[in-house]
């Protein structure tokens, strides 16, 4: 994979900060959109904030997000009525459309672009019809101005679609910017390159952050700290059991003709994202899917099976940059966003966006700086990190579970039955008993070996080749073919093996 069109040669214009400090009001761990916009909420406030990036802004989940600003989420809704009902269900609508409204109001005021468009749930076959229609259904009922389109004037198969009009797309990268430029103004520091390795409370109403910076372990200590990281790195409790890890994965093309102007999400398999991006001057169609659990498979025939079915029905298409995104879907289909356990107030997470953090991402930036700040949100109950609805999920969090139990024997045991070999020219494979197991991987012609025990609980690392990565497919960590850890639960790589 390459780069995706908003992280390619993009380059923050944003001076990079030191780790200099030893204290903050509040400490932001994750520079992505629900970091930031937590951050900046905060730094309004008068708060000291300091943001924690491992790597860069962006470059995890917002950087590599398809772009969608919109309430109609594919078959979200009609999930969310079928588990909770209608009135939970409009508390969900109403955070996202508060998230929404703060989101526009700010790219407007900031000069960032935005494309107003509307947005399609569609049937790709008859089979899916029954699907699109319960969205239509599930979306009138929490108070959206939806319609039922029987053609869409699109050049690739349509059996009608529920459409909502006035909905957006941006490029994220812009927003990120001049949310680093505003905190920055006001007082707040982002440093990049800092992993948070721990959090603990040595004493009442403190909080004590361990994080390895440039110049070594240092620790910081706060009043409070937000953890932002798609998944938490803490295992305080156990939202890595609560949520299913998976990747998706998203071209850009070049397309001699003319190219879709709404956006389209497709209500059954195989998923078929479309939009548009305004790029130089010119324009390039984007087209998403292929999803799968994290360390579970490397989905080359669903990506060559994605490209195709773009260059059918768009001749001439060509490839421009591709890339994946990783996602984390909760067992009762509503976002985590709250203390990171019950009647705390020191440590805080927001997770479970299941793809639409554009809105639920600032939506919970909204919940958890009122929150820090002595207020409320009347529809925060929709995004809960800690509540009875969950119950709704305890079938599927069992089926998850015993799944991540069925790869934690796999992974221990199948190196002695297949007996692999050592990568010839490229690749990656996990061989050796289990007490001595080691993962090979060549890479371009870079040879690496190394443990392939997650450090997060154990997990048997797999080989992506679409991406040269080590995913666990327990919960989600990835690794570079070096061990260097990329995302996940995990806090450190894999180790250095002989």
């Amino acid at each position: 994979m390459t780069s995706s069109l908003w992280l390619a040669g993009h380059d923050g214009q944003h001076k990079k900060s030191e780790l200099d400090q030893s204290a903050a009001d509040i400490v932001v761990v994750g520079a992505g959109i629900t970091g930031l916009v937590t951050a900046v909420l905060l730094a309004r406030a008068g708060k000291n904030v300091l943001v924690l990036e491992a790597r860069t802004p962006g470059a995890v989940t917002t950087g590599n997000t398809t772009g969608k600003i919109s309430l109609l989420q594919g078959t979200n809704l009609s999930t969310i009525v079928a588990r909770h009902g209608p009135a939970l269900a409009r508390d969900y609508i109403q955070g996202s459309r508060e998230g929404q409204d703060w989101l526009l109001r700010y790219c407007e005021t900031n000069s960032v672009p935005v494309q107003r468009e509307p947005t399609y749930t569609y049937a790709q076959s008859a089979n899916e019809v029954p699907r699109a229609r319960a969205e239509l259904v599930a979306s009138r009922l929490v108070g959206l101005d939806t319609v039922w389109d029987d053609d869409a004037d699109v050049p690739f198969p349509f059996h009608g679609g529920v459409r909502l009009d006035d909905q957006a797309q941006f490029d994220p990268m812009p927003l990120l910017d001049s949310l680093i430029g505003e905190l920055t103004n006001r007082g707040g520091k982002l440093v990049e390159g800092a992993r948070v390795r721990s959090v603990s409370l040595p004493r009442h109403g403190t909080v004590r952050v361990r994080v390895a910076a440039a110049q070594g372990d240092v620790d910081v200590e706060a009043e409070r700290c937000v953890l932002a990281t798609g998944v938490p790195i803490l295992d305080r409790g156990g939202f890595f059991a609560r949520l299913k890890p998976s990747r998706s994965y998203g071209f850009a093309f070049e397309v001699p003709g003319a190219i879709t102007r709404p956006m389209f999400l497709s209500a059954g398999s195989p998923t078929r994202s479309v939009r548009y991006a305004p790029v130089d001057g010119g324009e390039r169609l984007v087209v998403a899917g292929a999803g799968h659990t994290v360390g579970r498979k490397s989905p080359h025939a669903e990506l060559d099976e994605l490209k195709s079915w773009t260059r059918s029905h768009f001749p001439g298409a060509t490839v421009t940059h591709s890339w994946s995104a990783q996602d984390y879907t909760p067992v009762d289909r509503l976002p985590y966003v709250g203390p990171i356990l019950p009647g705390s107030e020191s440590i805080f997470v927001a997770t479970g966006f299941n793809k639409w953090g554009l809105t639920g991402g600032v939506a919970a930036a909204l919940i958890l700086s009122s929150r820090i700040l002595g207020g409320r949100m009347d529809w925060a109950r929709a995004f809960a990190a800690w509540s009875p609805h969950e119950v709704t999920g305890l079938t599927t969090a069992m089926q998850a579970n015993l799944e991540v139990g069925f790869q934690m024997t796999k992974g221990w045991l199948a190196p002695i039955v297949r007996s692999p070999k050592s990568p010839a020219d490229q690749g990656g494979v996990v061989s050796g008993p289990p007490w001595h197991l080691r993962a090979e991987s060549a890479v371009d012609g870079e040879r690496h070996q190394v443990s392939p025990v997650c450090p997060h609980l154990g997990g048997i690392v797999n080989w992506n080749s679409v991406e040269n990565s080590w995913d666990c497919p327990l919960h989600g960590s990835r690794f570079a073919p070096d061990g260097t850890l990329l995302e996940g639960p995990a806090t450190r790589g894999l180790t250095r093996s002989r």
